[in-house]
């Protein structure tokens, strides 16, 4: 241990959803930390933390708590992210920020590893995780648009509501038990906690996830239209989202149409290109019922892939079934992977 150097890292929302799982991946991982800041907001400072057998306190973040880091991993919301990262990066720190404060910064290389870690590189201080269900299709895409091509991309999601925070669970969970008790459900959060309606959650689906834009698609759909363009650096891919919440606590599912460049291309060819891909993990046999599911899903770092067929009217076009736990992979494990390649590449 004494030859490799520990970094002084930072993790703010350190007592939220994806803040957590950020804690666990840097421990599971054995992250090379030399002292470790925990902050958050004011609300939730003073909060007690195990982390490698120690107690944290969880302090208020500041722009003074950013003094002496070296890599800060923000989860606090996008508001926290605008007013604390420059403040980070002031002084000397490296920013992964895992909000949309900064993803479409023609500066801030937006990232996913295993698709495009060269761009880090070039970063000015600032990373971005992109969005949970961006991650895990660009995962998915991009070995089959390195071999063949892409001119086409729809995708349905099917997302948990964990990808809403810790209270959108507790009211999943909380409503469920009503329902089953024939109670009146009550929501108060969902689709968006800032919306004038709110639906109940529990044995239903919304198609709503963040506000609607003036085009008719939600901030979520518009996120990974734009974030896929840019990580796969291709401005003129048509891509086009409809993102679903639906009432399971951990990992979205993805329905995703592709159409390739290349002709003559068949299902085989993709599950190849898929298998052999870094992250990814193939699970197709239909003659077994062999699928990806978030349930199976869950707590595990990789992008799961099934249900992979050629369209029955397009001779270019496929189906995949793309699974990923939106907290590890979509969130945290993403994130420390990129701190990762920071250091690995002497890019901090």
């Amino acid at each position: 241990m004494s030859e490799i150097k520990g970094y002084h890292v930072a993790v703010v929302g350190a007592t939220g959803a994806v803040g957590q799982k950020m804690l666990e991946t840097l421990e599971k991982k054995k992250f090379p930390i030399g002292k470790l800041t925990l902050l958050s907001s004011k609300r939730s400072a003073g909060t007690n933390i195990k982390f490698n057998k120690e107690i944290y306190t969880v302090e208020e973040a500041t722009p003074d708590s950013f003094e002496g880091v070296e890599i800060a991993l923000f989860s606090a919301g996008g508001s926290v992210s605008k007013e604390l990262a420059p403040e980070a990066v002031k002084r000397g720190a490296v920013v992964v920020d895992n909000t949309s404060a900064f993803r479409m910064h023609e500066d801030v290389p937006l990232v996913v590893p295993e698709v495009n870690e060269v761009d880090i590189e070039s970063h000015k201080g600032i990373i971005a995780n992109p969005n949970c269900s961006t991650i895990q299709m660009v995962a998915a895409l991009k070995p089959i648009k390195t071999l063949y091509g892409l001119n086409r991309v729809i995708v349905s999601t099917y997302q948990a509501v964990s990808g809403a925070g810790n209270q959108a669970t507790e009211e999943l969970a909380e409503q469920s038990q009503a329902f089953l008790n024939g109670e009146e459900l009550q929501p108060e959060l969902l689709p968006v906690k800032g919306e004038k309606k709110h639906y109940p959650i529990a044995f239903n689906a919304l198609p709503q996830i963040d506000v609607f834009q003036d085009n008719g698609y939600t901030f979520e759909e518009m996120k990974m239209i734009n974030e896929t363009k840019k990580i796969l650096h291709d401005n003129v891919l048509p891509v086009a989202a409809t993102c679903v919440r639906l009432p399971f606590f951990t990992s979205h599912a993805e329905s995703v149409y592709i159409e390739v460049d290349e002709q003559g291309v068949t299902a085989s060819d993709i599950q190849k290109a898929i298998s052999e891909a870094p992250g990814i993990v193939l699970e197709d046999d239909p003659t077994n019922q062999v699928y990806p599911t978030p349930l199976h899903a869950a707590g595990k770092p990789d992008v799961f892939v099934g249900r992979v067929r050629k369209d029955l009217d397009q001779p270019n076009g496929f189906h995949l079934w793309v699974v990923s736990d939106n907290l590890l992979k979509g969130a945290a494990w993403n994130s420390v992977q990129i701190a990762e390649s920071l250091i690995k590449n002497n890019w901090l």
